[in-house]
């Protein structure tokens, strides 16, 4: 199919055997089905894709409703790219079938949430030292600027804060297994996130595995 990608979620990990005997870490993804719910065109929207509805919820608001055309009541809607507008209508299904075995895949998903965590958990500092006389810097950040001029903290300053729940990419992973009749797919490696994030696979530019 001519789609970059679809939506799905994280199941968890675990480990296949290649033919040869060697294991192979796998991340299990449920990819869709998603049912287009928009199809965007060049003449009316500047650019041609198609908007996807994946996983269901109990409970939409009246806009959303008329937006989905009684297709369903969708948790989450995305868009993803077409080269051929024409090849696709409101309604129409699309699962992990436009992958196949081997396959270079980029994922992107949410990151796992850390909560408040300090400069060295969270950016990699290294700390302050561990003797002459200090008791209470070992884990602190140092200065976070001069006080005359600017006489301020400048925006973007490393600090301690809440970590994770960012948008992660993880690019160039190889479909070890694709199995449209359970809409799984089985990615070699990890991914961002915890079970159950949603997660969308795109087509990598790289094409296939070697």
């Amino acid at each position: 199919m001519s789609i970059e990608g679809i939506l799905g979620r994280k199941l968890g990990m675990a480990q296949i055997f290649r033919d040869d005997g060697t294991a192979v870490p796998v991340t299990v993804i449920e990819a869709g089905p998603c049912t287009v719910v928009q199809v965007k065109t060049e003449e009316n929207d500047g650019y041609s894709a198609v908007q996807l509805g994946f996983s269901t919820r109990k409970r939409v608001t009246s806009p959303q409703k008329g937006h989905m055309k009684g297709l369903g009541q969708f948790r989450y809607l995305r868009e993803f790219r077409v080269d051929d507008i024409s090849e696709w209508e409101v309604g129409k299904k699309v699962g992990c079938e436009i992958f196949q075995e081997g396959d270079i895949v980029d994922v992107s998903g949410a990151s796992k949430g850390r909560g408040f965590a300090g400069v060295m958990k969270r950016h990699g500092f290294h700390g302050g030292p561990r003797t002459h006389g200090q008791s209470d810097r070992a884990r602190a950040p140092g200065s976070i600027g001069a006080g005359t001029d600017p006489g301020r903290v400048v925006k973007g300053k490393k600090m301690a804060g809440h970590m994770g729940t960012g948008q992660i990419t993880v690019k160039n992973l190889e479909i070890v297994q694709s199995d449209p009749s359970r809409n799984i797919l089985m990615v070699k490696g990890s991914v961002p996130g915890s079970e159950d994030v949603l997660l969308r696979v795109r087509r990598s530019k790289h094409g296939r595995a070697r």
